[in-house]
């Protein structure tokens, strides 16, 4: 088993409905009828420009956008993206597009996950939606994946902020489908990279916010539980990178540090990288070429990057 801690000092259904042909972009709807565990809403969805940046609310119908890298670049690998912001909003940009296009130019195909944010008003069960959106994800990129050209052993996610909490909710607790699985495609991701992640939903170490609109006001200890990726870690865990930064104030680095030793005592492979500077939210100011660098070495060794 490898477990390094490194620290730094410097910081099908209704396929490709829209497409930007321009930019190699591809639009995918992730369910070709009624989106489970919905309520029908009159609300549309809100788009946010906040310095230049773009920010979604209010998602009622869930999709990804497919980047595909160069076949000469190409290891066959993907992954799947889930963008932060609490699950209030979705940094949609910095923590989504930005980071696919980077992962295109080192031959890594990317989807920007567009997820259901929790809310009593369109989901019967708000604590499920944004995971069954995750699983459905992984679901379909596992089935086009020979026709995208990508390796079916080759199937990553990452998530940073609440989004890194939507995946490492996913890496653990793929062994029950939360969506109609009538093929029994595995909903297992291959690897996970999460950013200053999200990892407790209890209330020494989880960040209030996320676990506020994610599991309500007071929360049974065993919806908690289920909900806090430290507890429930096993030997089939996904192998995982992590990053934070060491003055993050906003999420504890303590979530990280803890998923480690949760992942080192089950015997999974993972690499926790801690930055002294930073604060939450760094892939915003930081360009991933800099603070990626670690993460690509560990994509390569483990063939995962060319």
């Amino acid at each position: 088993m490898k477990t390094t801690v490194l620290v730094l000092f410097n910081l099908s259904v209704l396929l490709l409905v829209l497409s930007d042909w321009a930019s190699g972009q591809q639009v995918v709807p992730l369910y070709a009828g009624a989106v489970p565990n919905s309520i029908s809403t009159k609300s549309g969805e809100i788009v946010a420009i906040n310095g230049g940046i773009k920010f979604v609310r209010n998602i009622s119908i869930p999709s990804m956008t497919a980047y595909f890298p160069d076949s000469v670049l190409s290891a066959g690998s993907a992954v799947i993206i889930f963008p932060g912001g609490g699950y209030y909003l979705e940094a949609y940009e910095i923590e989504g597009t930005w980071i696919a296009e980077t992962f295109v130019k080192h031959g890594v195909a990317a989807f920007v996950v567009k997820y259901r944010l929790p809310t009593d008003s369109t989901m019967v069960d708000k604590t499920i939606g944004s995971l069954q959106d995750a699983q459905q994800a992984i679901k379909i990129v596992r089935e086009k994946a020979v026709m995208w050209r990508i390796d079916t052993g080759k199937i990553g996610i990452m998530g940073f902020s609440a989004g890194g909490h939507l995946a490492s909710t996913a890496g653990t607790h793929f062994d029950r489908a939360f969506i109609s699985d009538k093929e029994s495609i595995s909903l297992r991701p291959d690897f996970m990279i999460l950013g200053y992640p999200v990892i407790s939903m209890t209330d020494k170490l989880g960040h209030a916010g996320s676990k506020k609109f994610l599991l309500g006001e007071h929360p049974a200890d065993s919806v908690s539980d289920f909900f806090s990726g430290e507890k429930n870690v096993t030997e089939k865990t996904p192998p995982t990178f992590l990053i934070h930064a060491e003055d993050d104030k906003v999420v504890d680095p303590d979530n990280s540090i803890q998923f480690l030793e949760a992942l080192r005592r089950h015997g999974v492979p993972a690499e926790l990288l801690i930055v002294p500077h930073g604060g939450h939210g760094f892939a915003a100011s930081v360009p991933m070429e800099k603070w990626g660098k670690p993460l690509f070495d560990w994509m390569r060794d483990n063939g995962w990057m060319k």
